[in-house]
């Protein structure tokens, strides 16, 4: 993890945004103490539709309005409608 004082933070911000999208992280500091930690965050990556659809190919049905009744109960929510 790298070191960086505050106050270089605005001189410094596109080199710190590049090395977290490679994956570092930063201690950020204020006159030598640490004050906080920069890290990237888990990157969400796109799966194309035809991956999932081949994945759920052989997955059951699902009645809609079962579920949708079976979630307000377990969530204590007032019944609303399904169709």
């Amino acid at each position: 993890m790298r070191t960086l004082d505050l106050r270089r933070l605005p001189n410094h911000i596109g080199e710190v945004m590049r090395a977290l999208d490679a994956g570092q992280s930063f201690t950020l500091t204020r006159n030598g103490v640490p004050i906080a930690e920069v890290r990237p965050t888990k990157r969400r990556y796109f799966v194309p539709k035809a991956v999932v659809l081949r994945a759920f190919r052989g997955a059951p049905s699902i009645a809609l309005g079962r579920l949708c009744a079976d979630l307000d109960a377990i969530t204590r929510q007032d019944p609303t409608p399904y169709k």
